[in-house]
């Protein structure tokens, strides 16, 4: 734990600070500085009304599972311990264009009279868990405010408890949680989602069923003999429909991800953070793979959905507010995993919100959690359509599946016999 509180502290004063107070909108940026200049008040600070008290804490393990389940449970906390009139808002702090240097947390914005049980909570806190913990103090003025670091007993003799002016900071060139995307929200290489599974054997047992499967693969990273076409879109789309269709037309194999030995520990993995929850179903791709590759030495194979989906709904839950937080066309993010079998084509179907919404009423089933904030948050999805957009290699081929059933698969077919010549 020290190591990582140690790193940080050492470049507090450099780091960039995040407030998300709503989730639709571009996140709000301060830094801070020993000295003030006039700067302008940062505008997360500037609705605070005269007797309300901020604050701010991060979480520091230095091991990532403990500090992604410590995370995750830390809002509950939050929530459970203090006045019900405190607002806790999505927070993080980072180095500008710095890897890795993305830490997560929340500021508080308590509410009048609730400072000294709010006080209470964050002492013990940081004095039982891996924190970091500021207040801001208002100046008489109102105009000028100030961080408070508070003293952690794991600072080893550093400066802390000393007081820096909050001012305003540009915003960066991407959302800040790019800079943790790789190997955390999305994976890039087998061994990589792996090692998450194996780290956490003592904490979910499950992973050690998980890891017996996929260490029974074999590796897939060959061209297969035969044509691969996944199919992708959000649910309702009409992906059932067309893989169905596809298989019986070309004689294929038809293949799901995540595969069905994947399900008996879905609903487990559903619960866990990010870190953990991604890197599952990561591993399920390559269980996909070694099926594709087995399946394509005599068939054609139809798959419906693969990494695409993978990743498109990872950097889209990852990177919150509009589309322009995403990260450019072109980035590293959206590069193909260099030891995963890749597909001759991508298909990704398209459809008018409200038709699709319509037919996942006419469908009645239950929705997942994502679907569910499909439905309820615009600019979600408009991030998840973006983000299959810009995955590369291969790309993917858009159809608007707005037509006929019939319609659909006869452009589809009209897609693969162009690009995989069958």
């Amino acid at each position: 734990m020290a190591t990582r509180i140690t790193s940080v502290l050492r470049q507090w004063s450099a780091r960039v600070f995040s407030v998300e107070p709503h989730g639709t909108s571009a996140p709000l940026y301060f830094a801070i500085q020993d000295t003030h200049r006039g700067e302008e008040l940062p505008s997360v600070f500037r609705n605070v009304q005269q007797y309300e008290r901020c604050y701010s804490l991060f979480v520091c393990s230095s091991d990532r599972i403990h500090r992604a389940k410590f995370h995750g449970e830390l809002r509950e906390k939050l929530v459970k311990h203090l006045a019900p009139e405190c607002r806790v808002w999505p927070m993080s702090s980072f180095l500008p264009n710095v890897k890795h240097s993305l830490i997560h947390g929340y500021f508080l914005k308590d509410a009048p009279g609730c400072a000294s049980s709010t006080e209470r909570v964050l002492s013990d806190l940081l004095q039982n868990d891996p924190v970091l913990v500021c207040s801001y103090v208002r100046g008489e003025d109102g105009r000028v405010w100030s961080q408070h670091l508070w003293p952690h007993a794991e600072s080893h003799g550093m400066e802390t408890g000393n007081d820096n002016y909050v001012v305003p900071a540009e915003s960066p060139d991407y959302h800040p949680s790019t800079l943790n995307i790789i190997n955390s929200d999305v994976f890039y290489s087998f061994e990589e989602a792996r090692e998450v599974l194996q780290k956490c054997g003592d904490i979910i047992p499950e992973s050690k069923s998980v890891l017996e499967l996929v260490d029974q693969r074999q590796d897939a990273r060959h061209e297969p003999d035969s044509p691969v076409i996944v199919i992708e879109g959000l649910d309702a789309t009409g992906k059932t429909t067309l893989t169905e269709s596809l298989r019986e037309a070309l004689g294929a194999t038809l293949l799901r991800s995540p595969p069905q030995c994947l399900s008996p520990w879905r609903a487990r993995f559903d619960q866990e953070p990010p870190l953990i929850r991604r890197a599952f179903y990561a591993l399920g791709n390559y269980i996909t793979a070694e099926q594709i590759g087995q399946e394509a030495t005599q068939t054609p194979v139809i798959v419906d959905r693969y990494w695409h989906s993978t990743a498109a709904y990872a950097i889209a839950t990852a990177v919150s507010g509009p589309v322009c937080n995403l990260p450019s066309e072109g980035s590293e993010l959206y590069c193909w995993p260099g030891d995963l079998l890749q597909p001759s084509l991508v298909v990704l179907l398209t459809l008018d919100p409200e038709e699709r919404r319509r037919r996942l009423r006419a469908r009645g089933q239950g929705k997942t959690e994502e679907e569910q904030e499909l439905d309820h948050n615009q600019l979600f999805r408009l991030r998840v359509e973006e983000a299959y957009q810009r995955i590369i290699g291969p790309d993917c081929v858009t159809v608007d599946a707005s037509p006929s059933a019939d319609q659909v698969l006869e452009q589809v077919l009209l897609l693969i016999r162009d690009k995989c010549h069958l």
